[in-house]
């Protein structure tokens, strides 16, 4: 069975970090692109970076320069580095396969439970 199971969340103060784990089963990661995506309360869910399987990297404008995604093949895992967080990233978080290329992808699937993101101001 394909499953990707986020964790990591937290409450964190405005200028803090968390690192986000997705921990991947059921397939093959070197094979994949992943993506995280957030939800925000009252808000629809957005794509906000994305990993190709050749390691390439995409974010969003409001992550890009704060948020690193990486990923650990050996191990089936794709992390989210998030740095100087912001009351407005508070989010549910989920890791997911694109439906397209990370460059065009707007859809996703088989997303999990996702991970509560907390920023305090």
């Amino acid at each position: 069975e394909v499953q990707l199971v986020e964790s990591g969340g937290g409450l964190v103060r405005a200028g803090g970090s968390l690192r986000l784990s997705c921990a991947a089963s059921g397939f093959t990661l070197d094979d994949s692109a992943i993506a995280w995506l957030r939800q925000a309360p009252g808000k629809e869910r957005e794509g906000i970076s994305c990993i190709s399987r050749d390691g390439d990297t995409y974010y969003t404008d409001s992550v890009k320069g704060r948020f690193t995604i990486s990923r650990d093949n050996a191990e089936n895992m794709v992390y989210l580095q998030m740095n100087n967080l912001k009351p407005e990233d508070t989010a549910v978080y989920y890791c997911a396969f694109p439906l397209a290329p990370c460059e065009h992808a707007t859809e996703y699937h088989d997303w999990g439970q996702g991970t509560q993101v907390t920023v305090s101001s």
